[in-house]
């Protein structure tokens, strides 16, 4: 009864669908090799569209964006205004400032904004945000309540100040938030609601790196975002040796997600009581995997395994020795990238 009243709250407090639209600024300075200022829009946790100093064009990233576009021309215009002229020009100047505030004449430096609506497509309620990060770490953000702006940080005070003075910073950022980014974000979930608006069920697996490594329920595939997955035992959720992981967004706009189990102090005649149950919301039926070991994909290998490692690394060691022996070595050296990310 009470994993019912549970799957009955989860699903009426998920039925109603919060949109968002964001747009991603990142502006460099001393990275080579690098645009000096990278714009993109993000419905739905879906990108949707970029932009950057080195191409020079709008790029759609989605059928129906392109579709809108065409539609639209004083969007293509307004995006293409804002990718190589007003914003281009704003932001170059604003890391400047920045660098300024921080006493920096030189070196590697990354500011970045967040800037955005959510809708809520039962309520209609709309909100609205503006983050800026400079160098990975939180510097100003705008309070829509209260139209201020919030400093994280000691340099940013001043800047703070003079931007809070700027009435027509002001009522442009709010006539943006609750008026045109609410317009433009309910256009295009009414473009891409074939995609947006779809149902997609995860494929599942249970995996484990070792034999005294938690359980992972692993789903991957699955959209949109609202749903969750536990375990169970006898039917009854488990609360205790459970790690819930984030839901995290794969690359074709679907999502994944895991939730772990510790089985350490579980006898092995007991494991067949457990199951990983995942739900998404506005779908009837659950999809219930058992915890079976032979259906667990693992790291850890078995004698058999082991023999045919030893043969292949005897045939490997002979491959290098020959190479060796004529000359022919090359050495491929993996660079790490470090990720811009979006404060």
């Amino acid at each position: 009864m009470k994993k019912f009243l549970l799957l009955l709250l989860f699903c009426h407090v998920s039925s109603p669908v919060k949109h968002s639209l964001k747009f991603f600024i990142t502006v460099s300075s001393g990275v080579s090799n690098f645009p000096e200022y990278v714009g993109a829009a993000v419905v739905d946790e879906l990108l949707t569209g970029d932009c950057d100093t080195n191409k020079n064009i709008v790029e759609p990233k989605q059928d129906w964006m392109k579709t809108i576009l065409e539609n639209n021309p004083q969007q293509l215009e307004f995006y293409t205004q804002r990718c190589f002229e007003v914003e281009s020009i704003f932001f170059k100047a604003t890391i400047d400032n920045f660098k300024q505030r921080f006493n920096q004449s030189g070196g590697v430096h990354i500011l970045q904004r967040m800037v955005g609506c959510e809708w809520e497509d039962e309520t209609g309620e709309v909100n609205g945000f503006m983050q800026f990060g400079y160098d990975g770490e939180d510097f100003l953000a705008f309070d829509l309540k209260t139209s201020t702006w919030i400093a994280a940080k000691p340099q940013a005070v001043i800047i703070k100040q003079r931007w809070d003075a700027e009435i027509s910073r002001i009522k442009f950022n709010q006539n943006f938030f609750t008026e045109i980014c609410p317009e433009w974000l309910k256009m295009y979930v009414d473009y891409g609601k074939s995609f947006l608006l779809r149902k997609g069920l995860p494929s599942l697996s249970l995996l484990q790196k070792s034999p005294s490594s938690p359980v992972s329920c692993h789903a991957t595939g699955f959209y949109p975002d609202r749903a969750m997955m536990f375990w169970r035992k006898d039917g009854e959720e488990l609360h205790e040796d459970v790690d819930h992981g984030e839901i995290l967004p794969n690359h074709d706009g679907s999502f994944q997600m895991s939730v772990d189990l510790d089985l350490s102090s579980v006898p092995a005649e007991d494991w067949r009581r457990y199951d990983c149950v995942f739900h998404l919301s506005g779908v009837e039926d659950d999809i219930v995997t058992k915890l079976d070991k032979a259906e667990i994909r693992t790291n850890r290998e078995n004698p058999s395994d082991r023999t045919i490692l030893i043969a292949a690394g005897v045939a490997v060691l002979a491959v290098v020795v020959l190479a060796a022996a004529t000359g022919f070595i090359f050495y491929k050296k993996k660079k790490a990238k470090l990720p811009l990310q979006c404060e």
